[in-house]
């Protein structure tokens, strides 16, 4: 049988490089399967990888962009020991010891390899749901976003009137949130009631700033690639007519999808697919061994800089239960 590691951490960005810099620090030369699980046309390093401006994630006073800011705190996960697989974990066995995980590399093309380890760090991240419009992504990073709290402070979204997509809480909340930087916030719902709560449906509607626009869908983002977004095509989908709303943003806010797909039936998942984590102030699960950490854990917050958080608790809860199973 082949060496057994002592952990493997599945996933990168924030959360995934963070573990893997505390773990390879405690000496637990730490495995990184960079990839997510479920994207498989994108890069490892999450949803950072296509994020052109971070201005929130403290120590970088003049912002960074996604990639650069990846790619060094790879470097950092390097410089400790760390070692990383740039493949993707298809399935996982965690109900017979050691743990399995059997990952590919899709632009190698080889077959699957299996990996048997002691503990597991899921860091897998979470993504957002788009509206699934070719022009949307046209417009990603370029007017178009699904992070009022990551981008709605960027100079891009000041003094201008903005879209946001949904109806339900995290819509509200994004609409709200962004009437303290553009001139008016248009909050485009297909229905002609909101799903959110009653209290922040109150309180958008109080909202002078915010614009509803019911029984509406949007239906392209438009827009050149010198300016990014200057608006969106809609359709009233009780009339059937269509118009456009001059915008310089639109933020989709219609929820998230977390990268957990491979793990039903592993580890307990909670009704949105989240890792369930087992205590609010630690990262275990319901399996012994299995720890978790990062957007694939947390419904609420989903920022960088909680997810880096998440990640240190990971490693540190590995490392703690790994010396208490006698692994060294």
């Amino acid at each position: 049988m082949a060496d057994i590691e002592k952990t493997v951490i599945v996933g990168s960005g924030p959360a995934g490089w963070t573990a893997a810099i505390y773990a390879a620090r405690a000496n637990l030369n730490p495995l990184v399967l960079a990839g997510d699980g479920v994207n498989r046309d994108r890069m490892p390093g999450g949803q950072l990888m296509f994020t052109t401006e971070v201005e929130n994630y403290p120590g970088f006073a003049e912002g960074i962009d996604g990639q650069k800011m990846m790619d060094v705190l790879q470097k950092q996960a390097r410089r400790f020991g760390a070692r990383v697989q740039n493949t993707y974990v298809t399935r996982v066995d965690f109900k017979t010891r050691p743990l399995s995980l059997w990952h590919v590399n899709d632009l190698s093309g080889d077959g699957e390899a299996l990996v048997r380890t002691h503990s597991v760090i899921v860091s897998t991240g979470a993504r957002a749901n788009y509206l699934g419009l070719a022009s949307e992504k046209h417009f990603e990073n370029n007017g178009v976003s699904a992070c009022a709290v990551c981008d709605g402070a960027l100079p891009r979204f000041r003094n201008v009137p903005v879209v946001v997509v949904g109806g339900g809480d995290s819509a509200v909340e994004e609409a709200t949130y962004l009437t303290k930087f553009a001139s008016l916030v248009y909050l485009v719902h297909r229905r002609d009631t909101l799903r959110a709560s009653k209290i922040m449906t109150d309180r958008a509607l109080a909202n002078q700033k915010i614009s509803p626009v019911w029984n509406t869908v949007v239906e392209e983002v438009l827009g050149t690639d010198a300016d990014g977004v200057t608006g969106v095509r809609t359709k009233n989908l009780k009339t059937g007519r269509t118009g456009v709303l001059p915008c310089r943003g639109m933020f989709a806010a219609i929820g998230h999808t977390p990268n957990t797909a491979f793990l039903k039936g592993q580890v307990a998942l909670d009704g949105k697919n989240y890792v369930a984590l087992q205590d609010p102030f630690r990262s275990t699960t319901s399996v012994p061994g299995v720890f978790a950490g990062g957007d694939c854990a947390d419904p609420v917050y989903r920022q960088a800089v909680t997810a880096a958080g998440m990640g240190c608790k990971a490693a540190l809860d590995a490392e703690r239960w790994l010396a208490e199973q006698g692994v060294h």
